[in-house]
């Protein structure tokens, strides 16, 4: 919605300081083009009131200025009748006709201007002339094209004003929708994860549940037997435990939807090959030592596809190299670097949000993601992920 037309901006000190300047120099110069008309030698007391009544009306004008954005009509019929007085006081009368005309309200403003024009006729006999005035119409059409280049000038501002307010709200909408669809992304990015994670984590507790059924409903199994179950049981759980605490706080979508098996380390792969299919120039080199934890490697997964993705639309032809490090207890590192476009492309259109998920994801898996462009040009998405070393696999 747009702020009332009325409503105008606060001054700052100096934004103040140079109108008010401003409107008296506008008032000086009218006081000595008046001077200069009275005729030699002129004395008594309207000659008298110019010089000390006159500037004293003018100066109580300026000061009134000051409260014209708080009491707008008010200040500005004031200073127009005290005009009538005191020529000096013209430039505080067009300055505040031009401060009202900019709340751009019509009727209030063609009342002040049809009493500008009146004051500025009436005031034209106010100090004794040296030459007679010119025809009636020439003295109120004077003024009256000083005032209406005033109100078309308030009028001006008052629209610009109204503009960069408009313009305004349409960047904080924007930059709330923007926030708005950033924390609809990571909701879907959580719910996607919550997804993906049940059937797994679903699959480690049936498994611990038929080994705990097991040793219960069989007491005359051999204590090599035994001792198996409960090593996976023990490794079960703290499989199941890894899982679980990936997905606390997320919230499933859709309780009834289940998606296939995650993808692993394993398949890399596969994945390099379909990029490599569809054009791109990938090495895939991998260094693990071990297994690491099926969080951590479908997130590894993530992390490649997601960089596989973004260099296939941002740098086409580029060469593509793929790092995936680690070993348990050091962590597990995944590198996407490319070489920067060999070629343009206009590419398909993206929705700004694929990093941001990633960045999500990460952060659940307790690890820490960075992307940035490399100053030779090129593009590099690295991300460290922690790989906990089990009890008892040393």
């Amino acid at each position: 919605m747009i702020t009332e037309a009325g409503a105008q901006p606060p001054l700052r000190p100096w934004g103040e300081a140079w109108r008010l300047i401003a409107a008296a120099g506008m008032g000086v110069v009218l006081w000595i083009v008046t001077a200069s008309q009275l005729p030699v030698g002129a004395s008594g007391p309207r000659v008298e009131w110019m010089i000390t009544g006159d500037p004293a009306l003018a100066l109580l004008c300026l000061i009134g200025l000051l409260w014209r954005r708080r009491f707008p009509v008010t200040v500005t019929l004031a200073i127009i009748l005290t005009s009538t007085a005191s020529v000096l006081s013209g430039g505080a009368s067009l300055l505040a006709l031009c401060s009202l005309a900019a709340r751009r309200r019509p009727a209030e403003t063609a009342v002040a201007a049809v009493l500008s024009v009146v004051t500025a006729v009436l005031g034209n006999d106010l100090y004794p002339h040296r030459e007679t005035p010119g025809p009636l119409w020439l003295v109120i059409s004077l003024p009256t094209l000083m005032v209406g280049i005033t109100v078309a000038i308030g009028a001006a501002i008052g629209a610009r004003r109204e503009e960069v307010r408009s313009l305004r709200q349409q960047v904080e909408s924007a930059d709330r929708e923007q926030a708005a669809r950033a924390a609809e992304a990571r909701i879907v990015e959580r719910h996607r994860i919550a997804r993906e994670m049940h059937d797994v984590l679903a699959h480690r507790v049936s498994l611990v549940a038929m080994q705990a059924g097991v040793l219960g409903h069989r007491p005359d199994l051999p204590a090599d037997q035994v001792a198996e179950l409960a090593r996976g049981i023990a490794e079960g759980s703290h499989q199941a435990l890894e899982e679980l605490r990936d997905v606390l706080g997320v919230l499933r979508a859709s309780p009834d939807e289940l998606e296939p098996p995650q993808p692993s380390l394993a398949d890399l792969p596969a994945l390099v090959a379909d990029a490599r299919a569809l054009g791109l120039d990938v090495t895939l080199t991998t260094a693990t030592e071990g297994d690491p934890p099926v969080a951590i490697a479908r997130t590894v997964y993530r992390i490649v596809q997601e960089g596989l993705t973004n260099a296939g639309k941002h740098a086409p032809g580029a060469q593509v190299a793929v790092t995936v490090e680690g070993e348990a207890g050091d962590g597990l590192r995944a590198t996407i670097r490319d070489t920067g476009a060999a070629r343009k492309s206009a590419g398909p259109p993206a929705s700004g949000f694929g990093l941001l998920g990633l960045s999500e994801r990460v952060e659940l898996a307790g690890g820490e993601l960075d992307h940035r462009p490399e100053p030779g040009g090129g593009f590099v998405l690295a991300a460290r992920l922690p790989w906990q070393v089990r009890e008892g696999s040393e």
